[in-house]
C-alpha cells in the first residue's frame, strides 16, 4: 500500500511546471515588474529638435583653483605639509639636501626647474624647500592627469597647491596662470621634461620655465633630484623606502636678447651639472662643464637594453678591493 504523501510535497506537485501552465504567471510577474524612475529620480529627457546648450567645462584646464590659495586653505595645508607629509618623506625618501646657500640671497618668487622621474619628486621638492618658500609655492601639473575628475582635482589643489597646465596644446589659461601668480608673489615648481622618465633617462626639456623666466623676469632656479626613482617607478603602487638627495643650483636669468629656446638649453644643461656633481662632486662637474662634457641625462641614443645597461640599474654593484694607498 503507497504511503500518503506529506502536505509540503502534495502542493509541490500542484504546482505548474511545463512552459504553457507557466507563461500566465509569467506574464502577471512581467505588469509588476516596476519601471525605471523618471524624472524627478532622474535626468529629465531632452527633446531631440531642440539644441543643447554648450556646458561649460569645470575640470582640466578650466579647473578654478583659487579656493585654494586662500588663507584658511593655505594654513591647513601648511599643517599637513609640515605634520603629515614632512615625516612621510623623512621616512620614506630620507633625502640630503645641498645646496641652500646658492638661494639665500633669493627674495621675491622665484621658478624651481627640477628633473622629473617619479611622483615622489613633488613632494620631496616641497618638503625640502626654506621656510620662506616651503608655504607659498604652487606647482604646475598636468591638467589631464591631476585634474580629470573632481576628487583628484580637489586633493591635487589642496595638497600640493597644484594648478592646472596643458601639456598637449596652447591654452591661453594655461599659458597666463602662471605668470599671474608670479606676479602676485608666488614661487613656482616647474618639471620642464612635461612627465616623468619612462626608464629612468630624462626627457627633452620643453620651453615653460625658460619662458615663464623671460616674461616674467623671475630668477630660475635648476633643482636635480637623485634617487626618486628608487622610491617609486612611474607605474608602482606603493612606495619603497630609499635614500634620495636634492641639490640646489644657483639661480638663472635670461640674458639680453637670449631667446626662450636658449635659456631652456642653459636651464637643462645647468640640471645636468648638478647631477654631475651629486654624483662626482663639486670640483669635477665644474671642469667637465668648463671643457663642455658634461654627460646627457636623456642617455644614449640606443635600443631600451642598452639605455637600462648604461644607467646602471642591471649592473651588480661590488666592493672595490682593499688595497695599500701609493705612498
Amino acid at each position: 500500500m503507497a504511503q500518503p504523501l506529506s502536505p509540503v510535497k502534495s502542493v509541490l506537485r500542484r504546482l505548474p511546471t511545463s512552459p504553457r501552465e507557466l507563461a500566465p504567471a509569467a506574464r502577471f510577474a512581467s505588469r509588476l515588474r516596476p519601471r525605471s524612475a523618471g524624472f524627478p529620480f532622474a535626468a529629465p529627457t531632452w527633446p531631440t529638435s531642440v539644441p543643447r546648450e554648450h556646458e561649460e567645462e569645470t575640470l582640466g584646464p578650466a579647473y578654478d583653483t583659487a579656493w585654494a590659495r586662500r588663507y584658511a586653505v593655505r594654513l591647513a595645508r601648511a599643517v599637513v605639509v609640515d605634520n603629515v607629509e614632512r615625516p612621510i618623506v623623512r621616512l620614506m625618501a630620507r633625502p640630503s639636501i645641498d645646496g641652500l646657500d646658492r638661494i639665500a640671497a633669493v627674495a621675491g618668487p622665484v621658478i624651481f626647474a627640477a628633473n622629473h622621474a617619479s611622483h615622489a619628486d613633488t613632494p620631496l621638492v616641497l618638503t625640502s624647500l626654506p621656510d620662506r618658500f616651503r608655504h607659498h609655492t604652487v606647482v604646475a601639473a598636468g591638467a589631464d592627469y591631476f585634474f580629470d575628475t573632481r576628487l583628484k582635482a580637489h586633493l591635487s589643489a589642496f595638497l600640493i597647491g597644484a594648478v592646472p597646465i596643458d601639456r598637449h596644446k596652447v591654452s591661453r589659461r594655461s599659458a597666463e596662470l602662471p605668470g599671474q601668480l608670479l606676479g602676485g608673489g608666488w614661487s613656482l615648481l616647474i618639471f620642464p621634461e612635461g612627465s616623468r622618465s619612462t626608464d629612468g633617462w630624462a626627457n627633452e626639456h620643453r620651453g615653460g620655465a625658460a619662458y615663464l623666466g623671460t616674461k616674467t623676469g623671475r630668477p630660475v632656479v635648476p633643482m636635480y633630484l637623485e634617487g626618486t626613482r628608487r622610491v617609486m617607478k612611474r607605474g608602482a603602487a606603493f612606495p619603497t623606502p630609499s635614500r634620495t638627495s636634492v641639490t640646489f643650483g644657483s639661480p638663472l636669468h635670461p640674458e639680453e636678447g637670449e631667446s626662450s629656446r636658449a635659456f631652456a638649453v642653459r636651464i637643462e644643461q645647468a640640471i645636468e651639472v648638478l647631477a654631475d656633481e651629486a654624483a662626482n662632486g663639486f670640483w669635477t662637474a665644474r671642469r667637465r662643464a668648463a671643457a663642455g662634457t658634461t654627460p646627457s641625462l636623456r642617455g644614449p641614443d640606443a635600443l631600451s637594453w642598452r639605455r637600462s645597461w648604461a644607467l646602471g640599474e642591471n649592473r651588480r654593484r661590488s666592493r672595490p678591493a682593499a688595497s695599500w694607498p701609493e705612498l
